[in-house]
């Protein structure tokens, strides 16, 4: 069956062979803005004698350069392969998956999803409250425990590898001269040496968290990703799942998401780690927090890449770029990770 590749192409015959029974008309609804960077997401409603009354459906990004990031790290790969093969086996509520389909060799992709537009979004612009903040933490280290020694296979990568480790450092430095010039107020007075000791210390970071014990993680914790109901979350948007660290998914949410205020509310490593030991995983806490600040500082190419590079599509976008390198900024100032670089002497 050949598939829409956008919603444009979307029509009643394939609906109703994909979901499985007869649709006579839907409507396309647009998503807010910051609902899709790497793709493209819109809320389709249906008519229908059974099924649900709308799903969401997921294509590529229609933005060339977020779709090279995404074909570059196999994206919408991993999301596919998530939904049919991972979903089942973890213990975090994620939206079930109606239809699942993927061209390799074009990249193209649909994916149709339970429609969670009942909970409430997360918004990484406007941050969340301190309780907010315990849901997630709560969350992922469930997520984390669920899956807990795993190791790549087929349908999961490890995060230490090379289309990773080159992507970052060549994202970081395509991106820090456009941060410099458009956030130069975030940047720490003396971060000029930043440019140079970030990229070089890639690899090292990468091999350092991607040591065992290891775990499924989301890498894209965000609070735009996040959706909460009552005394839980879901998470969506699974384009960038693979095993590494549980600290990646920890410490991208606290040091990117959390402002100043939120942040310092809470020993959000303690509150991890105590969440790990109820779902009975026996974990040493000087490593947590030693592998935390570790991916704190590597996340950092996540923020200047975002930040530099990718095309954000409007004021909302902008907000957030600023919004989550400030976050992370401010974060790595408070964790001292800036000491873990190697500073060039004359």
């Amino acid at each position: 069956m050949t598939f829409p590749t956008g919603p444009d192409a979307i029509t009643t015959v394939w609906l109703s062979e994909a979901l499985g029974h007869p649709v006579s008309d839907f409507r396309v609804e647009p998503l807010g803005a910051g609902s899709g960077i790497i793709g493209l997401v819109t809320r389709v409603h249906l008519s229908a004698s059974q099924g649900p009354s709308s799903i969401i459906a997921k294509f590529p990004s229609p933005v060339p350069d977020n779709r090279a990031v995404a074909q570059a790290y196999d994206m919408y790969g991993r999301e596919v392969a998530f939904y049919r093969s991972v979903a089942p086996g973890i213990s975090l509520r994620v939206p079930a998956c109606h239809h699942a389909e993927l061209d390799s060799q074009s990249g193209n992709f649909v994916l149709l999803l339970e429609d969670l537009g009942a909970l409430r979004v997360g918004d990484q612009v406007a941050g969340c409250s301190a309780a907010d903040a315990r849901l997630v933490v709560e969350g992922i280290a469930r997520l984390h425990a669920s899956t807990w020694g795993a190791r790549p296979t087929t349908d999961l990568i490890c995060h230490d590898n090379p289309a990773q480790r080159d992507g970052m450092i060549a994202g970081f430095r395509m991106g820090w001269p456009t941060v410099q010039a458009r956030f130069a107020d975030l940047i720490p007075a003396d971060g000029a040496w930043l440019e140079s000791a970030v990229p070089a210390a890639v690899p090292r970071l990468l091999e350092e968290m991607c040591s065992v014990p290891m775990c499924v993680c989301h890498a894209d914790v965000r609070l735009d990703n996040v959706m909460f109901d009552d005394g839980g979350i879901a998470l969506v948007d699974w384009q960038s799942v693979c095993v590494s660290a549980p600290e990646q998914d920890l410490a991208y949410f606290v040091t990117q998401s959390l402002a100043d205020e939120v942040r310092g509310a809470e020993d959000w490593i303690g509150l991890y780690h105590q969440a790990l030991q109820r779902e009975g995983v026996d974990y040493d806490l000087d490593a947590c927090r030693r592998r935390y600040r570790i991916s704190a500082l590597y996340l950092l190419c996540y923020a200047v890449t975002i930040a530099g590079t990718l095309d954000m599509g409007n004021e909302r976008g902008l907000n957030l770029a600023r919004t989550l390198l400030g976050n992370s900024l401010r974060s790595l100032v408070e964790l001292d990770a800036f000491d873990l670089l190697e500073r060039e002497t004359a």
